[in-house]
């Protein structure tokens, strides 16, 4: 019974380990994908007294991704009040030229400053609407949720390997005698430790097998797919293939380490 309870205390703390990383891995593709969406929907307007050379353009800034030009006619309708055609037409040759610029992916601030100024270059631009504060306060919106979700991760991975240190610790004070006796009888090291890296491998395989079974069942649950349908992306919460090989490597490297840790920090009783 003692021997299932320690079994099952470091496989409920290698779960937790591997639970930080995958919420890490989910927040950083619900990062991802969201910035995709703000990208599509996101737009520069750019007032020019000239037509302006598209191509040229996106060759000199690498991040445009498309430039369409804006007819004036919503403009003059918001300005007519009852203006002849000639005078309608005569507006429109003396109107600005309007132009949306699409971007590859969404920018940093940093990005956008520096996009801005050298479009200011160009002698015929006159004016750029970069909506620049609702774009600084969604930005770093994103950079907020992403630095606390790594700070919970990074603080839950830290406690529990300590947890698991010390119960691997509590492994080795079981069998220290057994140790001993093998090393009387000149075994080596590893041999003498067989046991203790048999027993963290064999927990990791099943912490990494809890896990998939749970992010299995979270990704299938309708209340957590309809929580991103409300913030309009689509997140991939669990790769059958990917996510787990990464959540079995990392509890097996997490556990073997460890265990290193104690049999090279172990001392032989005289």
């Amino acid at each position: 019974m003692k021997s299932i309870k320690n079994h099952l205390s470091l496989v409920i703390a290698l779960v937790s380990i591997l639970f930080s990383i995958q919420i890490l891995v989910i927040a950083e593709r619900s990062i991802d994908t969201y910035k995709e969406k703000l990208a599509n929907d996101y737009s520069i307007i750019v007032v020019s007294q000239k037509n302006l050379d598209a191509s040229n353009l996106m060759q000199e800034n690498a991040i445009i991704g498309k430039i369409t030009s804006l007819s004036p006619d919503d403009v003059i309708k918001r300005l007519n009040t009852g203006m002849s055609k000639k005078n309608i037409e005569l507006l429109k040759l003396t109107l600005p030229k309007f132009y949306n610029i699409k971007l590859k992916y969404y920018p940093s601030s940093s990005e956008i400053k520096m996009l801005t100024r050298k479009l200011l270059r160009k002698s015929s631009i006159s004016k750029i609407e970069n909506f620049s504060h609702s774009h600084d306060s969604t930005y770093k919106l994103l950079l907020l949720f992403k630095k606390v979700i790594t700070i919970f991760s990074v603080s839950m991975l830290v406690v529990t390997m300590l947890l698991i240190f010390k119960e691997l610790k509590i492994w080795q004070f079981k069998h220290n005698e057994r140790m001993n006796i093998m090393g009387l009888f000149g075994a080596p090291l590893w041999m003498r430790s067989a046991i203790l890296f048999r027993l963290s491998i064999v927990d990791a395989i099943i912490a990494s097998f809890v896990s998939f079974i749970l992010f299995t069942y979270i990704a299938s649950d309708s209340w957590v797919n309809e929580q991103f349908e409300y913030i309009g992306i689509q997140v991939k919460i669990f790769d059958p293939l990917s996510d787990l090989l990464l959540l079995t490597t990392v509890s097996i490297i997490v556990s073997i380490v460890l265990a290193l840790f104690i049999i090279l920090g172990h001392k032989e009783e005289v």
